[in-house]
């Protein structure tokens, strides 16, 4: 079975590896996201933060949007986290994600492991 978006997600990895190497465990969510996004700049990466997805119900658009951390190459979804271990309620988060956009790659990422960043990609 043949990897979808491979590069573009191994250059995602590469990027949070490089935060991660650089700060370690123990800091908030938003930390992680900010240092991230100067990453992918430095790395001239192509995201979007806190994108708003629109999602549908039976034809009618919902007021209610979701808003994963980042969208990168308008194609995969990367959610963030600094939690101790990864949860379904995490991957289901994902899942929904992927489901309310037309998107088929989201990756889960989790600074918050001590010694060791949790990563998954997720496919719709």
């Amino acid at each position: 079975m043949e990897l979808i978006y491979k590069k573009e997600a191994y250059d995602l990895i590469g990027a949070c590896f490089e935060v991660y190497n650089e700060m370690g465990s123990g800091f908030l969510e938003d930390v992680y996201q900010e240092a991230l996004e100067s990453e992918l700049g430095r790395r001239s990466l192509p995201f979007v933060s806190k994108p708003k997805l629109e999602i549908w119900y039976k034809g009618n658009l919902l007021t209610k949007k979701y808003e994963p951390d980042l969208v990168a190459w308008s194609k995969i979804i990367v959610e963030l986290k600094a939690v101790s271990n990864l949860t379904d309620e995490h991957r289901a988060q994902v899942h929904n994600y992927l489901k309310a956009s037309s998107f088929r790659l989201g990756l889960l990422v989790n600074f918050g492991k001590p010694k060791d960043l949790q990563y998954e990609r997720i496919v719709r």
